[in-house]
Parts: C-alpha cells; structure tokens; sequence
C-alpha cells in the first residue's frame, strides 16, 4: 500500500540542527524552514517546501525524525514521552499495521528510535510547543520515559 502523503497536508515537523544541517546540504532552501516555537519544516504546497511532490517525499533518506516515525508521533508529559499512532483517515497504512503484528513492531520501534532522538536534541521551551499542537485523530498507544542524560 502507497502512503497518500495526507498526514504532510498541514505538518509542521520538528527538525533537530543535524537534521538541518542535511536538508540544507541536500539543497532544501532555508525558506522551507521556519520557527514558531520550534525549528519546523514547511510541508504545505503552498509553503514554497520542495520536499513533497505528487504526495511523495523527495527527501526520503534525510526526512525529519518525526516524519521518520510515522504513523506515531507523540507529546511529552513530565517525564514521560507519549506515543499516539494516527488514525487510517489520515494514514491509510495503519490498517495494513494492525494486520501485521510484527510490521507493527518495527515500525514503533522504529518511532520510538526516532522520537527519543528528537527529544533529546529539544529544550523545553520547544517541547511546550509541541504539545501545543492538536492531533485529535490519534490514539494513545505506549508512554515512554523520556531520557533525560
């Protein structure tokens, strides 16, 4: 099943300074950037983003950590690091991964790998505004605890 690119309609993916320090290398232009918060990519096709085209990611290999985790993402509540994976109306390989246990697996592991990295590279001032962002179409899967070293 091919991903539809729907969760990347109005993301705003954290990026840690390594990860932006290889999409500018890869050519992705500063104005694909932008903070609010936190140091985010653009994704929207209207936001001058060249990462995504005909709902594929051209950055495939160096894309964000949190575009990485996918279907998963998460919030941060004290210690512990929340993970939610999507619901199939905005990801429609979720099905197929709850189909497949040991796909299933990997891919959390695989976030889960993802989403400490990221963490651990934020300060807590970008981690409130993250959470600030709403994800209603998520459902609790697995808390964490965030490492704090």
């Amino acid at each position: 099943m091919a991903c539809g690119g729907h969760c990347c309609d109005d993301a705003h993916p954290p990026i840690t300074k390594n990860r932006f320090d290889q999409l500018i290398a890869a050519g992705v232009p500063e104005s694909s950037f932008e903070r609010d918060g936190y140091l985010r990519l653009r994704t929207r096709p209207d936001s001058s983003c060249i990462l995504m085209v005909d709902n594929k990611c051209t950055c495939h290999e160096i894309k964000p950590e949190t575009c990485r985790a996918g279907p998963f993402t998460f919030d941060i509540n004290g210690d512990k690091i929340r993970i939610f994976l999507k619901h199939a109306a905005i990801c429609p390989i979720v099905p197929l991964l709850k189909e497949e246990p040991e796909m299933y697996r990997q891919q959390y592991e695989k976030a889960a790998e993802n989403i400490l990295g990221l963490v651990a590279h934020l300060t807590d001032t970008e981690i409130a505004a993250i959470n600030r962002i709403d994800e209603p179409d998520t459902d609790l899967v697995a808390e964490i605890l965030r490492d704090y070293a």
